[in-house]
């Protein structure tokens, strides 16, 4: 009888697991009948894009070692990048002039977010903390500086939530996170990867309350920042995945992976609805942004360039070479006449 107990819990983890693969793969099927015809058949009847005149504008030079991350302000206009120096710079991208410098208490400042208002910058990294400066003319901004939130490992990402008294953060410890700017409270956390949180993205609808993550665990979740719930799940990469960002629809979400590909899931069919790679492309993506429109994304590889892609057609329309290290990271600048970014050659450039 003793005996019996002891193999019970095997035997019911074992059937369990069972049941899972069987639900999963009943799943896949449901999915398959659904999955009719592929976007770029839908996408046949569209014009190719021929012709881009994208050319690199502007070079911003200060920073003492790799770029690491970078923001638009709403203003369209300033730029604030962070680095591996320990250095974050507010730049104005038209005349290339550093507004403000700041060193931060460690180095490898992996993420830096502009607020709503254009008037706080938030960073961190290495130091597994999510600090908040207020930008101001007259004054030194790191005397107002305000360490909001803290990890148990680095902080990867961070991004505000539609205003500037909340602070969203992605770590190393698997884990997310939504904080109080004002009294550093944590509001919400959120468990459900098993590896590292490399970058997150908000729904783009004004009261959105949506949130993708993207992992080492080569995960694609979607969040619930109310609950703290994770509401959608995606598969399919083969590596890590580096970037995620929301289509300008809300509908889908495009990733990029070490894996040297990028992929669109689609929210409402429930699975990936295209990949964009290419035989010739062997080197892993760090981070993807779309265009105002949608019809293209951006990526920027481990390759020192930028491809474009035609999201509906899936083929590359236009290659962007400058770059003399990898890039890290990109971003369409919030009006859409502009792209910016950064690389490990330690430069940030902007491209029209």
């Amino acid at each position: 009888m003793e005996n019996d107990g002891k193999d019970c819990p095997v035997e019911t983890i074992e059937s369990l697991t069972k049941e899972a693969e069987a639900l999963k793969k009943k799943l896949e099927d449901e999915r398959q009948k659904l999955n009719d015809i592929t976007l770029a058949t839908v996408a046949d009847r569209l014009d190719i894009i021929n012709y881009m005149n994208i050319k690199p504008r502007r070079t911003l030079k200060g920073h003492q070692a790799k770029v690491l991350c970078s923001d638009w302000s709403p203003d369209k206009r300033h730029i604030v990048s962070s680095s591996q120096d320990g250095k974050m710079i507010i730049w104005d991208a038209f005349t290339t002039n550093k507004e403000h410098a700041v060193t931060m208490p460690t180095t490898w400042v992996m993420a830096c977010a502009y607020a709503p208002s254009g008037n706080l910058v938030a960073c961190g990294g290495l130091d597994n903390k999510v600090t908040v400066y207020p930008l101001s003319l007259d004054e030194d901004v790191s005397l107002k500086k305000k360490t909001v939130g803290t990890h148990t490992s680095y902080m990867s990402c961070c991004i505000f939530p539609n205003s500037d008294q909340q602070i969203l953060t992605g770590s190393g410890d698997s884990t997310c996170a939504l904080w109080d700017v004002e009294s550093g409270q944590l509001l919400q956390n959120f468990h459900g990867h098993s590896a590292d949180v490399m970058s997150i993205d908000l729904a783009p609808s004004e009261t959105g309350n949506t949130f993708v993550s993207g992992s080492c665990d080569k995960m694609v979740l979607i969040w619930d920042m109310r609950s703290g719930q994770c509401v959608q799940s995606f598969e399919g990469h083969e590596s890590d995945v580096n970037s995620v960002k929301f289509h300008p629809s809300g509908d889908a979400v495009a990733t990029g992976s070490d894996d040297a590909t990028c992929r669109l899931f689609d929210l409402r069919a429930d699975k990936e609805v295209a990949i964009y790679n290419k035989e010739s492309i062997i080197f892993g993506v760090n981070s993807v942004d779309f265009s105002v429109s949608g019809r293209l994304l951006f990526a920027g590889y481990n390759d020192y360039t930028v491809n474009v892609w035609d999201t509906l057609k899936c083929v590359r329309v236009c290659l962007l070479y400058g770059h003399e290290n990898r890039v890290s990271c990109l971003q369409v600048s919030p009006d859409g006449t502009a792209l910016s970014t950064g690389s490990w050659d330690y430069t940030l450039r902007v491209w029209a």
